[in-house]
């Protein structure tokens, strides 16, 4: 019946080496409701998600559906089970047709041969009951992304039918396209199914879910139903701050300075890229702008548009007063522009190279191949930072893929910091480190500023965005809601932006 528990995982750990990632969350799923599966990165939404579907095996706790205890023991298990998952990634083959893709692996054949003519019939039938009607026999690439994400939920339907898990189904979506999907969930809700809805978008949450399970830090929150769950209260939960208990920081103030024309570095107007709505933002020297928002909200998007990582569909970015048509990162760092990433495993550090190495490829990059600065030059540089910012290193030439996190990010900075930026963006540079080189790296960024470098920075903990930064443009959904200034710097106000105002 609708209403009644059909899925439940009960006291679930699961550890990594070194890491609890789950430590006895419970979640309880109901047919007939969308239940949102909320929390920040690494809160253990995923790693929830694949202990369910046998990803990853169990450490601890039971998992029942439908009342009897069950384990998958591989995802396809899972699906013999009753429980699908459609991933942000449409996982399907794009060279074969959407009949081919709803019945891969399983097509009806007729004496002993493939019955095409049955897998195009029954490959109509399983979208129209979503509502699409289109030719399955096009392959899937002929169609958009967002019809290539109802084909994968007819699939992941035709071979199961008690749980689907949205695992990010909308973040490539455009508003028309989510809108076609929120129809479809609430005609599989309707219809009793279970969902599971795995998003870092706010108003998507509140305008689909039924009700909501919050995870931080591999443990359970809470579970709320919507409409008792302000969008404020939300934000709270996930960071990990009740609105009673907030406090603001005492900060040193960044002291006052001419942000005039003349000081601008960088100068967005309403920039748009295929994940950010069109925004506008000033950063100038000697400031350090902060980016708030929830994960996905996004702030790295921003970082990653002005970097020239990600191309910009429309809008104008002006660097130092020069329109900047930036078709890669190399553009953007000869324009004085340094980019620390927020994986710094991945695209930061390059661990089979030495902490020298490390530090000195940005200046090599900039001066280029022919310019070679040589070895006795490059141990100059690598001692000078080393000494300056502390890295604990046993030489210049240690693997850098050998040291603490807090010492890789360290070299990271370095690297940026020899190229004297006009403009240094720091995504996440304190997440992942030991609280002692998080605050080295807090006075070195208020440091920069006071030098009159500009600072864009971006941070999940709000209480080193309020200590560091002078300005904070809040992200929510792709789209820049608003700016913060002078007093207007708190949690309070920042989770109540971040959340959509006052009354949320």
């Amino acid at each position: 019946m609708k209403g009644d528990v059909i899925l439940t995982m009960r006291n679930i750990t699961k550890t990594f080496p070194g890491v609890v990632a789950l430590s006895n969350v419970d979640f309880t799923l109901r047919s007939g409701e969308v239940h949102a599966l909320m929390g920040e990165n690494g809160a253990g939404k995923s790693t929830l998600i694949k202990v369910l579907t046998g990803v990853e095996p169990l450490d601890s706790g039971t998992i029942t559906l439908e009342g009897k205890e069950i384990l998958a023991k591989d995802p396809n298990h899972a699906v013999a089970l009753g429980i699908s998952t459609v991933y942000q990634e449409v996982n399907l083959c794009h060279n074969l047709t959407v009949a081919e893709n709803i019945f891969i692996g399983r097509a009806p054949l007729k004496n002993g041969f493939v019955d095409w003519k049955q897998i195009n019939k029954k490959a109509k039938e399983a979208l129209l009951k979503l509502n699409i009607d289109i030719d399955v026999t096009k392959t899937l690439d002929s169609y958009s992304i967002a019809i290539q994400q109802m084909v994968a939920i007819a699939r992941a339907l035709d071979v199961s039918s008690k749980v689907l898990i949205l695992d990010e189904p909308t973040s490539s979506l455009d508003q028309n396209e989510v809108a076609k999907l929120f129809e479809v969930i609430r005609k599989l809700r309707d219809e009793g199914m279970g969902i599971i809805f795995v998003t870092h978008f706010l108003d998507q949450v509140y305008e689909i879910s039924d009700r909501i399970t919050v995870l931080r830090n591999g443990q359970l929150v809470g579970e709320y139903e919507v409409e008792s769950l302000p969008k404020v209260q939300l934000v709270a939960k996930m960071i990990g701050k009740e609105l009673d208990e907030l406090k603001s920081f005492n900060k040193e103030e960044i002291s006052q300075r001419d942000f005039s024309e003349e000081n601008v570095i960088v100068k967005a107007k309403n920039v748009e890229t295929e994940k950010l709505q069109p925004y506008s933002l000033d950063i100038n020297r000697g400031e350090v702008v902060g980016l708030a928002g929830l994960l996905g909200s996004g702030r790295s998007e921003i970082a990653r548009s002005i970097f020239g990582i990600d191309r910009i569909l429309s809008g104008e970015l002006y660097i130092n007063k020069k329109k900047a048509n930036l078709k890669n990162p190399i553009n953007a760092m000869m324009r004085g522009i340094g980019f620390l990433p927020e994986d710094r495993k991945t695209e930061g550090i390059i661990g089979d190279l030495s902490v020298r190495e490390n530090i000195i490829i940005a200046l090599q990059a900039k001066r280029g191949l022919f310019k070679y600065l040589r070895k006795k030059k490059q141990l100059q540089i690598a001692d000078e930072y080393i000494k300056k910012l502390q890295i604990k290193c046993s030489s210049p030439d240690q693997p850098v893929k050998n040291l603490s996190g807090g010492n890789q990010q360290k070299c990271i900075l370095a690297r940026w910091l020899i190229t004297n930026p006009d403009l240094l963006i720091l995504d996440e540079p304190t997440r992942g480190i030991d609280i002692g080189t998080k605050t080295e790296i807090q006075k070195l960024v208020v440091q920069l500023a006071e030098q009159g470098v500009g600072v864009l920075f971006i941070s999940s903990e709000l209480d080193e965005m309020i200590r560091c930064c002078t300005r904070i443009a809040v992200m929510r959904d792709g789209a820049k809601i608003g700016e913060l200034v002078g007093d207007g710097i708190n949690e309070h106000t920042i989770m109540q932006t971040i959340a959509g105002g006052e009354n949320s």
